[in-house]
């Protein structure tokens, strides 16, 4: 990546910012135990605007300037934990105007504080830098008989960077169809090594390796490698039972790669052929997903493409004896939410569940072109008294993602998805 992308965010930013100040702290490192810690994960808000890659850092936007906080360079600290830029050598690759030892924010801060008159900041995010921020503004205010006045207001500056956030520029694009490209044949590399009597987690490993190995930093998210019954848990994380013959596999999986998430799911049967009632359920699936990637199109409300997911949905479970009465009935009443309980997509990026207002007022937000979300229709038959009893415990998501264009939508995933497709997969890698 180059930094071009990042410093005009800034730009966008300081214009919005105005004579006020912005502060956008990274991530701190998190202890896993004693005196190990997580692998570093940077704060999204922090990385869209910067690309800076080390933990104890600090965005300040002030005066049409970005300055940079950071760690100093430590040359023996290198030969334990690797490099540091130092702020010196960071100014000078990502383009900040100034930038300071970390150490020094303490003292900066109310300096670069006063005489502004708002103060832009995600208020409530983080009690602790809450804190800080109270700290700095009686500093400032203990220099009232100097001159010196705090910011007199305080702006929310998620609502300015969620809305800058929901559409995806060029370089945002290209990094997240290089993570689809990648999870997708995380994807057929899983579907091409399942057979009864794997585990759970050797399908979760198959997808690590393949990820890792196109060069992937992690799992974008903990994945769900569901055999079975497990399937209509939606959550389901512990990925620690064995694959039965006869029955079918749901894996929600993606990867993160430069901070961008993909998110697909696939289910298949572990044994490579669909049966009956498994092909049946799969299609109706498969169906409401067309149906719902159809209703992605600009000017569209967001839950347009849930709308028609859940129409094609409800006809499919009267069809297989789920459910009686009209569909129109059947929506109204709720009814179908027994075995459709989530909404059909969500926004995408740098988290998987990316930032972005759903609502526009007291209307749903309309879809336009750079934004990305999930479609990801579900078919979750628990067993019961009233349900068909070759149907249960069939689990079904199809998920993929989405870019809406000018012209409707693209999607840019393409793990193998039909019948077809799937079966040729498992049959010969």
């Amino acid at each position: 990546m180059t930094h071009a992308h990042f410093f005009a965010r800034r730009q966008r930013l300081l214009a919005q910012v105005g004579d006020g100040i912005a502060l956008i702290p990274t991530a701190p490192e998190q202890v896993r135990n004693r005196d190990t810690h997580h692998p570093y994960r940077f704060d999204s808000y922090f990385w869209y605007l910067t690309g800076f890659p080390e933990p104890e850092a600090v965005l300040v936007l002030a005066g049409g300037r970005s300055i940079l906080f950071c760690r100093e360079k430590d040359e023996e600290r290198e030969i334990w934990d690797g490099f540091r830029y130092g702020p010196e050598a960071a100014r000078l690759a990502f383009g900040f105007d100034e930038a300071w030892p970390i150490t020094s924010l303490e003292e900066k801060l109310p300096q670069l504080m006063a005489d502004r008159p708002v103060l832009w900041h995600a208020l409530g995010h983080d009690p602790d830098w809450d804190a800080r921020i109270g700290q700095a503004l009686n500093a400032v205010r203990s220099q009232a008989r100097a001159g010196k006045r705090p910011p007199t207001a305080i702006h929310d500056l998620r609502q300015v960077l969620d809305a800058m956030r929901l559409t995806k520029d060029e370089a945002e694009l290209e990094i997240m169809q290089r993570a689809a490209d990648i999870a997708s044949a995380g994807h057929a590399r899983a579907m091409a090594a399942c057979r009864p009597g794997l585990a759970e987690y050797e399908l979760e490993a198959e997808l690590t390796y393949e990820f890792r190995r196109r060069g992937a930093s992690a799992h974008a998210y903990n994945p769900i490698v569901a055999g079975g019954a497990h399937a209509c848990i939606l959550h389901y994380v512990e990925n620690d039972k064995l694959l039965a013959d006869g029955s079918l596999v749901l894996i929600d999986a993606g990867c993160e790669l430069e901070g961008y998430a993909a998110d697909i799911t696939r289910t298949f049967p572990v044994n490579g052929r669909f049966s009956a009632a498994q092909k049946d359920c799969y299609e109706i699936v498969l169906a409401a997903q067309a149906a719902a990637i159809a209703a992605t199109r600009p000017g569209a409300g967001f839950m347009a493409p849930h709308d028609a997911a859940v129409r094609v949905l409800v006809q499919g479970m009267a069809d297989l004896q789920l459910l009686t009465g009209s569909v129109d009935g059947i929506i109204e009443s709720g009814a179908y939410k027994r075995f459709y309980m989530h909404r059909t997509g969500h926004w995408l990026g740098l988290d998987v569940h990316d930032a972005g207002e759903y609502k526009s007022g007291e209307d749903w937000m309309p879809l336009a072109p750079g934004m990305v979300l999930t479609v990801e229709p579900g078919l979750y038959i628990r067993p019961g008294a009233d349900v068909p009893e070759h149907l249960h415990g069939i689990g079904i998501r199809i998920e993929d993602d989405v870019i809406v264009t000018p012209e409707g939508c693209r999607v840019y995933t393409s793990a193998p998805k039909t019948v077809a497709e799937i079966e040729e997969v498992m049959a010969h890698g």
